[in-house]
């Protein structure tokens, strides 16, 4: 296996959080170094309001580039909802990431979903 990718649904989330670009960015600061990574560049976060012609809520989508591949995170302020996926070709303590996430954003729900990513790599 290449290695591991999570993916993350956080639910009921706090909505000042969520739209808060300078929060976000110290998240995605913070989170590599916790679980044992390496950023290669600094966060790079981006606030969208939202389009009231087709119905987008707004939200902030952001991401690092970790030596070991990468970390997103998307929020969607109106529905209280946070997606973020941690793609790593190290293993990662996942309780520590879930727990620290939950915390940060202020979630009442999570939903998980692990996936091995490149199986036939050597």
């Amino acid at each position: 296996m290449f290695g591991p990718h999570v993916t993350f649904d956080f639910y009921g989330c706090n909505p000042k959080k969520l739209s808060d670009t300078k929060f976000i960015h110290n998240i995605l600061d913070e989170l590599p170094e916790m679980i044992g990574m390496h950023k290669i560049s600094d966060p790079n976060v981006t606030f969208f309001p939202g389009n009231p012609i087709s119905f987008d809520k707004g939200g902030v989508s952001a991401f690092v580039l970790i030596a070991e591949s990468h970390i997103t995170i998307h929020t969607f302020i109106q529905d209280r909802f946070a997606s973020v996926d941690i793609f790593s070709c190290n293993e990662f303590d996942i309780e520590k990431s879930t727990k620290y996430l939950m915390e940060k954003l202020g979630a009442k729900k999570v939903e998980r979903n692990f996936i091995e990513r490149g199986n036939e790599f050597v």
